[in-house]
C-alpha cells in the first residue's frame, strides 16, 4: 500500500529507509561521509524538511503494515522527477520498486500535464541501469558534478 507523507513527523520514518537504503549503494562505491557528504545515504533531515516544504510529494510504501519505501515526486512542469526511490535492504527483489514505478506513471499521467518521468543514478550503477532500462527507461546522459566523486547518470521514461 502507497500512502502519501502527510506531516513533518513523518519524516523521520522518511529518513531512516532512506539512509539504511542508501547506505549499501555508498558501501559499493566506496563513498563516505568524508569523500562524499553529499550523498542520499548521509542526507541530513534539513535536506528532508526543505524538500517537504517546497511542496514535493512524497510517499511511503507499507508492506505488512511497515514502512518498508520511500520515494518523491517533483513535477517540474513537463516531466516529473522520481526521487530517491528507497526500498529496506531486506525487502528488495520483492516486486516494490517496480510497483513504485508503475505508480509513479499513473500518478502523473493523473495529476500533471507531464510528459515524462526523469531521475539521476550513479552512472557506473549497471545493475540498477539495466532494472530502469527493463522498466522502459531511456538512458539520456551523463554529468559530472564538483561535489560528487562520481557521475550522474540521466535517464527517462516517456508517457
Amino acid at each position: 500500500m502507497i500512502q502519501k507523507v502527510t506531516s513533518k513527523e513523518q519524516l523521520n520514518i522518511c529518513l531512516e529507509i532512506i539512509h539504511k537504503s542508501f547506505i549499501t549503494v555508498a558501501a559499493d562505491f566506496g563513498l563516505t561521509k568524508d569523500n562524499c557528504p553529499n550523498h542520499t545515504a548521509f542526507m541530513p533531515i534539513d535536506k528532508l524538511i526543505r524538500l517537504y516544504e517546497s511542496g514535493a510529494e512524497m510517499f511511503l510504501y507499507q508492506h505488512n503494515g511497515k514502512s518498508v519505501c520511500y520515494f518523491s515526486l517533483v513535477n517540474n512542469g513537463k516531466s516529473v522527477e522520481l526521487n530517491n526511490l528507497s526500498v529496506l535492504p531486506e525487502y528488495r527483489h520483492l516486486g516494490i520498486g517496480k510497483e513504485i514505478v508503475e505508480y509513479t506513471k499513473e500518478y502523473t499521467a493523473k495529476n500533471t500535464s507531464a510528459k515524462k518521468i526523469t531521475i539521476g543514478i550513479i552512472e557506473d550503477n549497471t545493475i540498477l541501469k539495466n532494472w530502469y532500462s527493463s522498466l522502459g527507461f531511456v538512458h539520456t546522459g551523463a554529468k559530472r558534478f564538483d561535489d560528487l566523486p562520481f557521475i550522474v547518470g540521466f535517464m527517462e521514461l516517456l508517457l
